[in-house]
């Protein structure tokens, strides 16, 4: 199994998720820039149905495990399929603004081939099923 370490850096910090790498293999809500830049998690609900939500679509998903909930934070690391390589994704309710955001990153290697972004958008899928 290839995990590498749990990251030091994670959690919420003035409102932020911590920034992505220099390496492309990361994608985060908050980021400025196109390479990792991705949509955060809007919702229609209340907030806590949003994370409830959120939650069972995490808990549904293969290979994956919440390592920290809390009211406006969930922390889970989802291992990919062929390799085993683990990744860090974190999700933080922004209530004024009705999203979740996301980071999603690999811990080793470079490129991810665009794990990161597939996954958030397949969560991003699976929550609007369950909106409809």
């Amino acid at each position: 199994m290839l995990a590498g370490k749990r990251p030091n850096n994670l959690g919420v910090r003035e409102g932020k998720l911590a920034a992505c790498p220099g390496t492309p293999n990361c994608v985060n809500s908050q980021s400025q820039d196109s390479e990792h830049k991705i949509e955060p998690l809007a919702y229609n609900s209340t907030p806590q149905q949003a994370m409830a939500n959120l939650k069972q679509v995490i808990q549904n998903t293969e290979k994956t495990k919440i390592i920290t909930e809390q009211q406006n934070y969930i922390y889970a690391e989802f291992q990919t399929k062929l390799m085993g390589f683990v990744d860090d994704v974190e999700f933080f309710l922004d209530e004024n603004a009705n999203v979740i955001h996301v980071r999603s990153a690999s811990r080793l290697g470079n490129s991810d081939l665009g794990t990161n972004r597939k996954r958030v958008e397949a969560i991003r899928a699976k929550l609007k099923e369950q909106q409809s």
